[in-house]
This record gives C-alpha cells, sequence and structure tokens, in this order.
C-alpha cells in the first residue's frame, strides 16, 4: 500500500468516526432549549412579584371572612383558585411574551439555530420551558392553598369538638363529616388541573402571536384583547381561531360544591391539550418561515 493510499484510507476512518449523522428530532436538544428557558424565566423579577402576591392573596383569604365555617371555606377557595388563575394566565402571557423578541434582540437565536438545532425544536423548547415554570407555579400556589384549606379545617375541628363535648357520638359524627365535606374535597384536584391547562393554552397562543409581533407590547396587548374575547363564551364559539375559556372556568361548580364529572373534566382537558398542540404547531409554521 502506497503512502497515498494509506492516507486516503486514515482519513476515510477518521471521517467515519468523527462524522456524526444528524438527527431530524433530538429529544436532548430540545431538553436542552426546555431547562436554559426556564432557567432564564426565573430571573424574571415579575415572576417573583406575581408569585408573591398571589401566595399573599391566598394566605389574606382565611381572614376575609369569619362568617359560617361553610361560608369561609367558599370564599377561601374562591379567592385562593381565582389567584392561581389569574397569575397563572398573567404568567403565561407575560414571560412567553419575551421569548422570541428577546432572543432576536440579544441575538440568542442565531446562535442556537447556527449549530444543528431545526427551529421546530427551538419552538418545542422555548414552550415546554414556560410550561414547565407554569407547573411549578401552580404547584407552590396550590400546596400553599390546600395547606391553609387544611389548617383551617383542623381549627374549624377543633373548635366544634370544644363545643359540642357534651353531644352524643352521632351529632359529632355528623358535624365533623359536614366540615370534612365542605373543605377539602376531590374536586379541588381537577380543577386545579384545569386552570394550568387554561395557562397553557395561552402560553402556546401567546408564543404564535409572538411570532409576527414586533414588539413585546403588542403581544400582549393582543393576548389580552384575545382573553376578553375568549371569555365571552358565545363570541368566542364563533370564531374557532378565538378559545372558549369560559369552559376552563370551573371555580365556581368547585367554591358551589358541585360534583365535576369525569366528562367534563375530560372534554375540558382534551380542549385545553388540542388548543396548546395547535398553537405550537402554528407557531413553529410561521417561525419557519420567519427572516432572521
Amino acid at each position: 500500500m502506497t503512502d497515498v493510499e494509506g492516507a486516503s484510507t486514515l482519513q476515510r476512518a477518521g471521517d467515519s468516526t468523527t462524522a456524526k449523522p444528524h438527527r431530524a428530532f433530538s429529544f436532548s436538544r430540545v431538553l436542552a432549549i426546555t431547562f436554559n428557558t426556564l432557567t432564564e424565566l426565573t430571573r424574571l423579577k415579575v415572576f417573583y412579584v406575581l408569585l408573591v402576591f398571589a401566595l399573599l392573596l391566598i394566605g389574606s383569604s382565611v381572614f376575609m371572612a369569619q362568617f359560617s365555617f361553610q361560608q369561609e371555606f367558599q370564599i377561601l377557595k374562591d379567592v385562593s383558585l381565582g389567584a392561581i388563575s389569574i397569575f397563572t394566565s398573567l404568567l403565561a402571557i407575560v414571560a412567553t411574551a419575551r421569548l422570541l423578541p428577546q432572543d432576536i434582540e440579544d441575538r440568542t437565536v442565531y446562535t442556537i439555530l447556527a449549530k444543528p438545532v431545526p427551529r421546530f425544536e427551538y419552538v418545542l423548547g422555548k414552550i415546554a420551558g414556560v410550561l414547565l415554570l407554569l407547573a411549578i407555579s401552580t404547584l407552590v400556589m396550590s400546596a400553599a392553598f390546600l395547606a391553609m384549606l387544611y389548617l383551617r379545617e383542623q381549627a374549624v375541628i377543633h373548635a366544634t369538638l370544644r363545643q359540642m363535648s357534651g353531644a352524643p357520638p352521632e351529632q359529632i359524627a355528623d358535624a365533623l363529616r359536614a366540615i370534612r365535606s365542605s373543605a377539602l374535597n376531590i374536586d379541588i384536584f381537577p380543577g386545579i388541573i384545569i386552570i394550568y391547562l387554561k395557562a397553557c393554552l395561552l402560553a402556546a397562543l401567546t408564543l404564535f402571536v409572538s411570532t409576527f409581533a414586533t414588539t413585546n407590547i403588542f403581544t400582549i396587548v393582543v393576548m389580552a384583547f384575545v382573553y376578553f374575547i375568549g371569555h365571552l363564551q358565545a363570541t368566542a364559539r364563533e370564531y374557532w381561531l378565538f378559545p372558549d375559556l369560559e369552559a376552563f372556568n370551573l371555580v365556581d361548580d368547585i367554591v358551589a360544591g358541585t360534583a365535576i364529572s369525569m366528562a367534563v373534566f375530560a372534554k375540558t382537558a382534551l380542549l385545553g391539550i388540542f388548543y396548546t398542540t395547535i398553537y405550537t404547531l402554528l407557531a413553529a409554521f410561521v417561525f419557519y418561515g420567519k427572516e432572521l
């Protein structure tokens, strides 16, 4: 074998060991963008301001009513679940609105896309980072709400036991059963899941709007308009593009003690997942054609 042939063989061997085929989709790349996005979002001051405000509102709901225990539990649920819903919706819109414009302004997007990262993976990683942030926020606020509800339940139980110390055991058992059924019930958990899915929907829709918006302010204004239209139930149903956000409002049913059927929960959850998927795909489609 000549020197030229030997060099040629080594070159081919080296190329075969170093050159790796580019995968059309890589979960590891999406995961890297997801956690990087999550890290960036947790550094936002508005995130902590909104979170602290929501937690304070949940905590203060205990002192907003000194009526019967049924009314007290209703107000606590109403204020707390309302705070979780408003906070996650605001966070979904504000946090997502800045993702693409900020990356373009900082030229981070050029660095990422210069590597073998398809635009779909970039968009998917961005929205996944927001959804992860929303999940963490929802869990923190829900834990605070459930802890507050449990503490109030125990306080009412102890007060009732003191007041009914001489009552028959059957009467005491009925009173305790009424307290527990008015406080923590299983329907709270599907309600929290629906609140989270509503925030996911808003995040995906905000990302879609931001792909053709020029500024963060424009995106937020458009989303405020969409949020308002989406809660006008009759109007939203006339336009397929606008999600019916009123369908995700199960707080009133939870506060009233109305059981959420599995059919209603499944239908609403699938609706949220459907819209989140559609808006994410639309965002990726528009971003593919965007000149950078």
